[in-house]
């Protein structure tokens, strides 16, 4: 019993391969993005260079886990979490410089605390690991697409800028819910948990 609980405390571990080394090398670049997006227009470009970097070093270490034999629990767990930090971080700075809608970090952020709480309690209460699945990935294109277009949409017309965020926040509630459904499911069958 103790050497079972080792080993999933284990695997939580940092394994120094490539994905990993990617998803923390984008954890440290959300802060110099988040900097130059707060420093006006002027760096427009530079911010969206930069952010454009940090996606595809998402894409590119997910290709090279599933391709390459790379995928740890380590990444499993903290790639989406990065995505999760990214997309917060991105959406208040925004949102605070005038550039995007004020409800849409309000319901990445209250929808983002109601999936981290609810993978934290399932960790604590039944020591399973809550792992993204494709719908919550697509949810994050979707987002990621719309932030995107942020950084070429002219400010007027205003609800524009309202529009290009419908799809994602639409596909977060279905995924939500699917999660939950599907967590339930698993919970009373004693399957393995999905985020």
């Amino acid at each position: 019993m103790a050497e079972e609980e080792k080993g999933k405390k284990e695997k939580l571990h940092f394994v120094p391969n490539v994905p990993n080394i990617l998803t923390m090398i984008r954890l440290i670049a959300i802060l110099p993005l988040v900097i130059l997006l707060s420093k006006g227009p002027e760096y427009r470009t530079l911010s969206f260079v930069l952010f454009l970097a940090i996606w595809l070093t998402d894409i590119l270490d997910g290709y090279i886990a599933r391709n390459y034999n790379q995928v740890t629990d380590f990444g499993k767990l903290f790639d989406p979490l990065v995505d999760k930090l990214f997309q917060i971080a991105v959406a208040v700075t925004m949102a605070v410089t005038g550039r995007m809608p004020a409800w849409v970090p309000c319901f990445i952020i209250a929808r983002e605390t109601l999936m981290i709480l609810g993978g934290y309690l399932l960790l604590k209460n039944y020591e399973v690991v809550v792992y993204s699945d494709v719908f919550g990935k697509l949810a994050t294109v979707c987002y990621v697409i719309a932030l995107s277009l942020l950084f070429v949409i002219p400010d007027e017309p205003v609800w524009l800028k309202h529009v290009v965020f419908i799809p994602g926040t639409a596909l977060s509630v279905i995924a939500t819910l699917n999660y939950a459904r599907k967590n339930i499911y698993n919970l009373k069958n004693g399957k393995n948990l999905t985020l």
